[in-house]
Protein backbone atom coordinates (compact mmCIF):
# COMPACT_ATOMS: atom_id res chain seq x y z
CA UNK A 1 0.00 0.00 0.00
CA UNK A 2 2.73 2.73 0.85
CA UNK A 3 3.66 4.30 -2.21
CA UNK A 4 7.23 6.49 -2.71
CA UNK A 5 7.66 9.23 -5.09
CA UNK A 6 11.07 11.21 -5.38
CA UNK A 7 11.06 14.44 -7.53
CA UNK A 8 14.35 17.08 -7.53
CA UNK A 9 15.94 18.56 -10.68
CA UNK A 10 17.87 15.92 -13.01
CA UNK A 11 20.55 17.85 -13.52
CA UNK A 12 22.74 19.68 -11.53
CA UNK A 13 26.29 21.49 -11.08
CA UNK A 14 29.37 20.30 -9.60
CA UNK A 15 30.15 22.02 -6.40
CA UNK A 16 25.75 22.74 -5.96
CA UNK A 17 23.72 21.24 -3.53
CA UNK A 18 21.69 18.46 -4.61
CA UNK A 19 18.00 18.37 -3.34
CA UNK A 20 15.54 15.27 -3.25
CA UNK A 21 12.40 15.12 -2.17
CA UNK A 22 10.35 11.45 -1.56
CA UNK A 23 6.34 11.69 -1.25
CA UNK A 24 4.92 9.00 0.83
CA UNK A 25 1.56 7.93 0.46
CA UNK A 26 -0.41 5.33 2.07
CA UNK A 27 1.30 5.06 5.58
CA UNK A 28 3.00 7.95 7.91
CA UNK A 29 6.48 8.20 8.02
CA UNK A 30 5.51 8.91 11.80
CA UNK A 31 4.56 5.19 12.36
CA UNK A 32 6.83 3.54 14.84
CA UNK A 33 9.46 1.07 13.66
CA UNK A 34 10.12 2.43 10.12
CA UNK A 35 13.21 4.10 8.51
CA UNK A 36 13.22 6.37 5.55
CA UNK A 37 16.45 5.85 3.52
CA UNK A 38 18.18 7.08 0.40
CA UNK A 39 19.61 4.77 -1.61
CA UNK A 40 21.48 5.60 -5.45
CA UNK A 41 23.21 3.54 -7.83
CA UNK A 42 25.82 4.94 -10.18
CA UNK A 43 26.29 4.05 -13.45
CA UNK A 44 27.85 0.44 -13.52
CA UNK A 45 27.96 -0.25 -9.90
CA UNK A 46 25.87 -0.92 -7.16
CA UNK A 47 23.45 0.21 -5.18
CA UNK A 48 24.67 2.30 -2.31
CA UNK A 49 23.18 2.70 0.93
CA UNK A 50 23.37 6.82 1.73
CA UNK A 51 21.43 7.06 4.90
CA UNK A 52 17.63 7.57 6.56
CA UNK A 53 15.53 9.10 9.05
CA UNK A 54 13.48 7.39 11.59
CA UNK A 55 9.82 7.32 12.47
CA UNK A 56 11.18 9.79 15.05
CA UNK A 57 13.76 11.80 13.54
CA UNK A 58 16.94 10.67 14.26
CA UNK A 59 19.15 10.75 11.08
CA UNK A 60 22.26 7.66 9.95
CA UNK A 61 24.32 8.44 7.34
CA UNK A 62 26.94 6.65 5.47
CA UNK A 63 30.25 7.81 7.03
CA UNK A 64 31.80 8.32 3.79
CA UNK A 65 28.66 10.84 3.10
CA UNK A 66 28.09 11.99 6.07
CA UNK A 67 29.77 15.67 5.91
CA UNK A 68 28.07 16.13 2.85
CA UNK A 69 24.23 14.52 3.35
CA UNK A 70 21.69 15.97 5.72
CA UNK A 71 17.97 13.97 5.62
CA UNK A 72 15.02 15.95 7.15
CA UNK A 73 11.49 15.29 7.09
CA UNK A 74 7.92 17.10 7.05
CA UNK A 75 5.57 15.19 8.85
CA UNK A 76 2.96 17.31 7.78
CA UNK A 77 3.53 16.89 4.03
CA UNK A 78 4.65 13.53 4.91
CA UNK A 79 7.74 13.97 3.17
CA UNK A 80 11.46 13.50 3.48
CA UNK A 81 14.29 14.91 1.49
CA UNK A 82 17.95 14.10 0.86
CA UNK A 83 20.55 17.21 0.75
CA UNK A 84 23.84 16.33 -0.91
CA UNK A 85 26.52 19.28 -1.20
CA UNK A 86 29.50 19.69 -2.76
CA UNK A 87 28.73 17.96 -5.39
CA UNK A 88 31.11 16.34 -8.38
CA UNK A 89 31.00 13.78 -11.03
CA UNK A 90 31.04 11.05 -9.09
CA UNK A 91 27.57 12.09 -7.77
CA UNK A 92 25.84 11.02 -10.79
CA UNK A 93 23.39 8.21 -10.18
CA UNK A 94 20.16 7.08 -9.86
CA UNK A 95 18.92 8.17 -6.89
CA UNK A 96 15.73 6.23 -4.78
CA UNK A 97 13.96 6.42 -1.75
CA UNK A 98 12.61 3.73 0.49
CA UNK A 99 11.17 2.72 3.62
CA UNK A 100 13.28 0.00 5.76
CA UNK A 101 12.19 -1.59 9.03
CA UNK A 102 14.03 -1.59 12.16
CA UNK A 103 12.45 -3.45 15.13
CA UNK A 104 14.31 -3.30 18.20
CA UNK A 105 17.65 -2.17 16.91
CA UNK A 106 17.54 -4.95 14.86
CA UNK A 107 17.53 -4.84 11.14
CA UNK A 108 14.19 -6.68 9.21
CA UNK A 109 14.85 -5.35 5.36
CA UNK A 110 13.61 -3.18 3.28
CA UNK A 111 10.00 -2.54 2.49
CA UNK A 112 8.76 0.08 -0.53
CA UNK A 113 10.76 1.53 -3.22
CA UNK A 114 10.78 4.16 -5.07
CA UNK A 115 11.03 4.07 -8.87
CA UNK A 116 14.29 6.25 -9.17
CA UNK A 117 15.31 9.56 -10.49
CA UNK A 118 18.32 9.91 -12.71
CA UNK A 119 20.56 12.65 -11.60
CA UNK A 120 23.67 14.29 -13.46
CA UNK A 121 26.08 16.11 -11.99
CA UNK A 122 27.62 18.06 -15.02
CA UNK A 123 29.08 21.60 -16.22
Amino acid sequence: QVQLQESGPGLVKPSQTLSLTCTVSGGSISTNDYYWSWIRQPPGKGLEWMGAISYSGNTYYRPSLNSRTSISRDTSKNQFTLQLSSLTPEDTAVYYCAREVVVAGTWAGFGSWGQGTQVTVSS
